[in-house]
């Protein structure tokens, strides 16, 4: 692409990325997020297929025809309330793209426009897939997969501007890209009483703190320490007063792992783990799997593919195979359907110096180049 052409149209992203990070919506209420690509893919005359909103697809038919690339960016924000003093700092209170889909989204759009406006050169189909949803469960991805999305799709590529890298790097690794998650609920059932007199109860406070303990002795002593896996309690809900024991206390967490083997393996002993403490103190206990996915496994083909187009376009020395990570992400989905790659752009640096999530994350908006290229290069290098 010529240098010129790449920097014109890096600047244009950047102006939709400041207007999706100031005006950002949480999962499955991203509608007038959708409206505004809606609008811009209508001005590049992509076609827009039928698919359930706030999810958004577009279409562009190649010179050939006989392959289809789909491209996917995640439209959803956080409900943290963004810090910081930038220009263009989120207009919504307690919701903010601090993990960075609004730069995703402004990558895909402006892909879309090169790819549009050099139709020429573009010998496969190219669906272009926005999707609700990445950050919450039920999965933005599993609901276009089961509306279709992927019926005509022969591999599917998605990029993550990825803090932890270094800016100037683009990271990449055949099997196990990111984690698998699945969240649960605890539930422990004891018989609450006066706190003066603990011996009346079935304290289930007490045993939760006994669950806790025991399910980190599942990673420690029941997984092959060279297995990743973790699991993390985050929340629980118990009691009224500081005075009365409760009679049920509610913990929620996540298990996450690298393999789903490991993942059923985990959920299973968990159960005996609730089972058996409960039981052991004359309490009832339960385990429940509020929602899960799968590992990102890149295929090694496609992988493959990934590196010798980085290194076509940018050189070997940007190219990185990167370790796996134990954050999750539900382009897993589509991997389990099709063959393709998810890949990290790195951001890290000066600019980009807080972690995903946190308040006052942001991405360095020099990377869009560098992510926009990416993928334009995947389309035109891409040879049967």
């Amino acid at each position: 692409m010529d240098t010129a052409e790449l920097i014109k149209l890096t600047k244009w992203a950047i102006e939709h990325r400041r207007y999706f990070h100031q005006y950002p919506e949480l999962s499955g209420e991203e509608f007038e997020t959708r409206k505004y690509i809606k609008q811009h893919l209508d001005k590049l005359n992509i076609e827009i297929l039928n698919y359930e909103p706030p999810s958004i697809v577009g279409y562009l038919k190649g010179t050939e025809g006989s392959t289809t690339i789909a491209l996917r960016a995640d439209m959803d924000a956080l409900p943290v309330e963004e810090e910081g003093e930038k220009s263009y700092i989120s207009q919504k209170p307690g919701v903010s793209h601090v993990c960075g889909h609004d730069g995703h989204m402004a990558v895909l759009l402006a892909v879309a426009k090169w790819l549009s406006e050099h139709r020429r050169e573009v010998k496969p189909n190219i669906v272009f897939i926005f999707q609700s949803s990445e950050e919450m469960s039920p999965s933005g991805a599993e609901s276009l997969i089961r509306q279709g999305v992927l019926n005509e799709v022969d591999m599917i590529f998605g990029i993550h501007l990825w803090q932890p890298l270094q800016k100037g790097k683009i990271g990449i690794r055949s099997g196990a890209m990111m984690a698998s998650v699945d969240d649960f609920r605890i539930t422990i059932e004891g018989m609450g009483g006066h706190g003066a007199s603990p011996h009346e109860t079935v304290d289930s406070v007490y045993i939760s703190s006994h669950i806790i303990g025991a399910l980190q002795s599942i990673i420690s002593r029941r997984i092959d320490p060279l297995n990743p896996a973790v699991i993390s309690v985050g929340k629980m809900e118990a009691g009224t007063s500081y005075n009365i024991i409760p009679t049920k206390v509610s913990m929620y967490g996540a298990i996450r792992t690298l393999s789903n083997d490991t993942r059923h393996y985990i959920c299973s002993e968990m159960k005996k783990v609730i089972e058996g403490i409960c039981n052991s103190f004359g309490a009832n206990g339960s385990l429940e799997l509020i929602g899960g996915l799968s590992p990102v496994m890149n295929d090694k083909e496609m992988s493959h593919f990934v590196g010798k187009t980085v290194k076509t376009v940018f050189g070997t020395e940007v190219l990185v195979h990167v370790d796996p990570t134990m954050a999750s992400e539900d382009f897993s989905c589509y991997l389990e359907k099709r063959k393709g790659a998810f890949i990290f752009v790195g951001t890290g640096g000066e600019k980009s110096a807080y972690p995903h999530h946190h308040p006052k994350f942001d991405i360095d908006e020099d990377v869009l180049e560098t992510a926009i290229n990416l993928l334009i290069g995947l389309v035109l290098n891409y040879e049967e």
